[in-house]
C-alpha cells in the first residue's frame, strides 16, 4: 500500500482537482465516491472503482476492511489525514474514498419507459433527493438539462446515496427534443395547472417535467407537455420544495400501476 502525506504528490494533485471541479470530473470522466455507503452501494451495482484511498483511522474499521476485501486486486493508497480530510466533505470521514469512472448511460429516451426530466435544478441536495426518489421509485432514465448542477459532484452523489447507480442519468440534454422523442404521455409539474395530480393517469409510458426552484418551467417545455398539473395543496403555503414536489409525483405514478 502506497503513502502520500504531500500536496504536491501528482496523484493527490489530480485527485483534488477531481473533487473540487465539474470541469475536471468531466474532463476526465471520473469522480470520487466518498464513504462506506456509496462505495458498497455502487459495488452491489456491479461496478469496480478504479482505486481506493483510506486515511489511517479507516484501516481499523471492520466496516472499510469489508469493502477492501471486496475490491481485492485494486489499487489503494494511504493519505496522510490532513490529505485525506482536504479530500472528503463529511463532517466525520468514514475514511475510504473511491476513484471511479462515470458510469455512461446505457439506453436512449426512445427506451425509456418511466422518466424525469428535470430542467435547471442548482441545488446540489435537490438534485441528489430527486435522483434518489427517482431511483426508487423504479424510473428507468433521468434526462438533466445544461443548466442543472452537476450530477456527479460529491454533495450530489451524498445526497441521491447510491441512486446514481441503478439509473440511466443523462446530463446536458436538449430537453425539448428529449420530450418530442419520448414515447409516451409528458406530465408538465406546474402551479399555475388547475389540474389534479391525482386526477391524471399515470399508467403506461410516463415522464414528469420537472422545472427550476424558483423560475419553474420555461414555456418551451410547457409547450411540450401532454398535459400541466399540479399537487394539490389545502395548506397555507404557496409551494413545495422542488425536490419534494418530484417524489409525489413519481410515487403517485407507483401507487397507480400497483393498483389492481
Amino acid at each position: 500500500m502506497k503513502f502520500i502525506e504531500s500536496r504536491d504528490n501528482p496523484f493527490f494533485k489530480e485527485i483534488a482537482r477531481l473533487a473540487d471541479s465539474a470541469r475536471q470530473r468531466g474532463k476526465q470522466k471520473r469522480t470520487l465516491l466518498d464513504g462506506t455507503h456509496l462505495l458498497a452501494a455502487y459495488l452491489n451495482s456491479g461496478f469496480r472503482p478504479l482505486h481506493i484511498l483510506v486515511n489511517s483511522a479507516a484501516l481499523g474499521d471492520a466496516e472499510v476492511e469489508a469493502l477492501l476485501e471486496r475490491t481485492a486486486g485494486l489499487p489503494v493508497t494511504q493519505l496522510d489525514d490532513r490529505l485525506f480530510a482536504a479530500l472528503s466533505e463529511l463532517k466525520t470521514p468514514t475514511g475510504i474514498l473511491a476513484l471511479i469512472d462515470l458510469p455512461q448511460p446505457a439506453a436512449a429516451v426512445s427506451d425509456s419507459r418511466f422518466a424525469l426530466l428535470l430542467e435547471d435544478i442548482q441545488d446540489p441536495g435537490n438534485l441528489g433527493s430527486m435522483l434518489r426518489s427517482a431511483a426508487a421509485a423504479g424510473c428507468d432514465a433521468v434526462f438533466l438539462s445544461a443548466g442543472c448542477a452537476d450530477a456527479w459532484s460529491p454533495k450530489v452523489l451524498r445526497a441521491a446515496m447510491g441512486g446514481h447507480f441503478v439509473l440511466n442519468v443523462h446530463e446536458r440534454q436538449d430537453l425539448p427534443g428529449v420530450a418530442k422523442a419520448f414515447p409516451g404521455r409528458i406530465l408538465a409539474a406546474a402551479l399555475p395547472a388547475t389540474h389534479s395530480l391525482y386526477d391524471c393517469d399515470l399508467r403506461g409510458n410516463v415522464a414528469f417535467l420537472i422545472g427550476n426552484e424558483g423560475a419553474g418551467l420555461s414555456a418551451a417545455l410547457l409547450n411540450l407537455a401532454t398535459q400541466e398539473m399540479a399537487i394539490p395543496m389545502p395548506g397555507k403555503v404557496e409551494s413545495l420544495n422542488a425536490a419534494a414536489a418530484t417524489a409525489i409525483c413519481l410515487f403517485e405514478a407507483v401507487r397507480q400501476r400497483q393498483a389492481p
